[in-house]
């Protein structure tokens, strides 16, 4: 093997051979969840069967389908099926609010520094840097210190947490089409560089930027729920998958392992739904969903 060929298989996209064609059912089933999760976010609090705050202290802990409670109760004796439902709606406002919020920056930072290049490149480049040096989640804790706990600190911390990532995926990729010949050429035919760039760049780079960006939703779900599992999230009487779970741990210490299974399946099977998808889009627009 010669030293070009080794060079060139080492810049293959996937690193380590031909990713796997994943079954065509697996998608339906990931597709499934992501829909039911979808329509429990949205009509879930309207469709409970009991009142997620009502207290039973009769039925503390009861196992699933006691006294008609499907998924059992809490060990305040509330419905498990009920708060998930809400809670459910509350995980995924955030993580759509985080995922918007990260898109767009990134979106401004990479594009204007991909395209512009020289200093500006370096200017924000430079800040990318400086935001990977501080973990999304302890920005977030940082958030919650000055501005209080709830969802709008940690939702406004993880935004900016989850920029740096996606900017450089969109940053190279617009590097990379800038160089192409017909950029080039629609320039010497004087074509303005923000026309060129919306009509003929960004489509180019949007399918790949944007199926990294499941994963960005995949991993807002799941550091939402690690901020309201430590109490720093949203507060009593609201709820949501994280704090389900940390509210659920004296039951579950005592052998009642409900109050905690149900929270944690619910984000388990969303988050790897959310990565099945986004890795069948990175694979069907020819992108990663990496950095």
């Amino acid at each position: 093997m010669s030293a070009t060929t080794a060079v060139r298989k080492s810049r293959l996209p996937f690193p380590f051979g031909p990713a796997r064609k994943r079954p065509d059912w697996l998608m339906w089933v990931c597709g499934g969840i992501l829909t039911l999760v979808a329509f429990v976010a949205i009509a879930g609090p309207w469709i409970t069967p009991f009142s997620p705050t009502a207290i039973d202290f009769a039925l503390m802990n009861a196992a699933p389908g006691t006294g008609g409670h499907l998924l059992g109760t809490d060990q305040n004796g509330r419905d498990i099926l009920s708060r998930l439902m809400v809670g459910t709606q509350v995980s995924m406002l955030g993580a759509v609010l985080i995922t918007l919020g990260s898109t767009v920056l990134a979106l401004i930072l990479g594009a204007v520094a991909g395209w512009y290049g020289g200093w500006i490149d370096n200017v924000i480049s430079r800040v990318i840097d400086f935001l990977f040096a501080f973990p999304a989640l302890l920005l977030a804790v940082f958030a919650v210190a000055v501005l209080g706990p709830g969802l709008v600190a940690p939702v406004i911390a993880l935004s900016i947490g989850f920029v740096p990532a996606a900017a450089r995926i969109i940053r190279n990729a617009v590097v990379e089409e800038r160089s192409k010949e017909y950029v080039q050429s629609m320039k010497v035919l004087g074509f303005g560089g923000v026309i060129v760039f919306l009509r003929h760049v960004f489509p180019n780079v949007a399918g790949p930027f944007l199926s990294s960006q499941f994963m960005c939703f995949g991993a807002s779900i799941a550091e939402l729920a690690a901020i309201s599992f430590l109490g720093l999230g949203v507060q009593p009487p609201t709820t949501d998958w994280g704090l389900m779970v940390s509210e659920g741990q004296t039951s579950f210490l005592s052998g009642h392992v409900w109050p905690v299974l149900w929270p944690s399946l619910a984000m388990v099977l969303t988050v790897v739904s959310v990565n099945f998808v986004g890795e069948h889009f990175a694979e069907k627009w020819g992108g990663r969903s990496d950095v």
